[in-house]
């Protein structure tokens, strides 16, 4: 499978103020607010919380263990078979290496014959000399732990369903879901979940949106010549690459401030007496919508074709997948909010969305099925927000793992109406379908 250059950096939703250590409670287990009674089926909601509070020691475990072998977008062998093991020794029906892709997964769990089937994602690649500084780690153990909370719920409850966990592989860049989507992983899915960490205050989520990103690779071909004897002899390509990003630096004064425009320049056996015959530049543009994102791209083509021209070199285009906004379900959302604020008075800051943020290829997923993708906050240290080294460190935090907690029974608890409610995800679905009736949909 090739790997992208288009990175897909996911950013928490939460203000953009970043949490000291200090600022964080120090009691390890988070106080319960609201009475049980209060909740869909209380018992059930119960064993979920119970069963997520066994599971601690060995959730942080996984973790840890996830965190201290970082792998990049599909090569994570090691967190493949960690988790795949860990999900068959809890009764779970592995698939490994789904859909053909080395690193991918598909763990499940049924009961009855009829039910509706719930969705949840673990991811699981870390980044290039900083490791998991945008805590998969967590992201894949509130996967396994929802999805096993739930199990435990239908197992003791007499709640029939189907329970879909699916390990997805280079979300940084990648674009592992969108391969997964177009062999049908996500098709018998009713709904799709998970979870993103980030900085924020303490007790805090966001369901904001992403934007939507592709990355794009340009290369210039000149011809080399002496570039002191007889410079008019050569092409210059870095001649080229220089005025594409100038052309870019003043084009940002023309776009909107929620579109994101950057990128590198590389070379080969450059010398400072010689002309550069080859430069290469990786770009990604990111805006608001799928629709703004082909516009802004036409805008930042224009640059490159220009600076050929300019520079009388060849030029090659290579476009990456596109990676769409999050396209938040509020039928969902409602229900996890609700949890979270009622049970440990969590704040939620909708409106903090990725407008300026991160992207991901779960935006892809929002568009196929009803889904969300909450972002949480954990501790972080100041200018120590995601991708930073100073993240890893913070995902792997005390304090972090019991945030995740937190959020991992809330779309356990989610989705636990999913399975017991029909006219609840009759909601759910008529949300999605009203967002797609009003748009034209891109094909993934």
């Amino acid at each position: 499978m090739a790997h992208h250059a288009c990175s897909c950096i996911n950013v928490s939703s939460t203000p953009d103020r970043a949490a000291g250590f200090d600022e964080w409670p120090t009691d390890e287990k988070q106080p319960v607010y609201a009475a049980l009674e209060n909740l869909f089926m209380p018992e059930a909601v119960q064993t979920i919380e119970a069963k997520v509070n066994e599971l601690s020691s060995e959730l942080r475990e996984l973790s840890i263990k996830i965190s201290d072998h970082p792998e990049l977008g599909f090569e994570e062998k090691y967190a493949h078979d960690t988790l795949t093991e860990f999900m068959s020794s809890h009764g779970f029906k592995v698939t490994p290496h789904y859909t053909g892709m080395d690193t991918a997964w598909r763990a499940v769990f049924s009961r009855g014959s009829k039910g509706h089937v719930l969705g949840f994602n673990s991811e699981m690649d870390a980044l290039p000399g900083i490791g998991h500084a945008c805590g998969h780690n967590l992201i894949a153990i509130a996967g396994v732990g929802a999805a096993l909370a739930v199990k435990e719920a239908m197992e003791k409850h007499d709640i029939d369903g189907k329970i879909v966990l699916l390990g997805t592989p280079a979300e940084e860049g990648g674009h592992g879901k969108v391969y997964l989507i177009r062999k049908d992983a996500y098709k018998d899915m009713d709904v799709c979940m998970m979870v993103h960490p980030g900085p924020g205050p303490p007790n805090s989520t966001g369901t904001g949106s992403s934007l939507a990103v592709q990355g794009l690779q340009v290369e210039f071909f000149g011809h080399t010549a002496h570039a002191s004897a007889a410079p008019w002899e050569g092409q210059n390509a870095l001649d080229a690459a220089f005025l594409t990003y100038s052309s870019i630096s003043v084009l940002r004064q023309q776009i909107k401030p929620t579109h994101r425009v950057h990128g590198i320049v590389e070379g080969r056996d450059w010398k400072a007496n010689i002309i550069p015959d080859y430069a290469k530049m990786r770009w990604l543009v990111r805006a608001p919508s799928v629709a703004e994102l082909e516009v802004l791209h036409g805008r930042i083509k224009a640059c490159f074709e220009a600076a050929a021209l300019a520079t009388g070199c060849k030029m090659k285009l290579e476009e990456d997948i596109p990676a769409y906004d999050i396209r938040q379900n509020n039928a969902l959302l409602g229900e996890f909010r609700a949890y979270l604020k009622d049970r440990y008075d969590w704040l939620d800051f909708p409106d903090k969305g990725g407008a300026v943020g991160g992207s991901t290829d779960f935006g892809n997923v929002t568009y196929e099925l009803p889904s969300i993708h909450p972002s949480y906050a954990i501790p972080t240290k100041p200018n120590g927000g995601n991708h930073t080294a100073d993240f890893t460190a913070s995902a792997r935090t005390k304090e972090a793992h019991e945030a995740t907690l937190a959020v991992t029974k809330a779309i356990a608890v989610t989705g636990l109406r999913i399975l017991g409610d029909k006219k609840y995800l009759a909601e759910v679905k008529k949300a999605h379908k009203e967002w797609r009736d009003l748009e034209e949909i891109p094909q993934a």
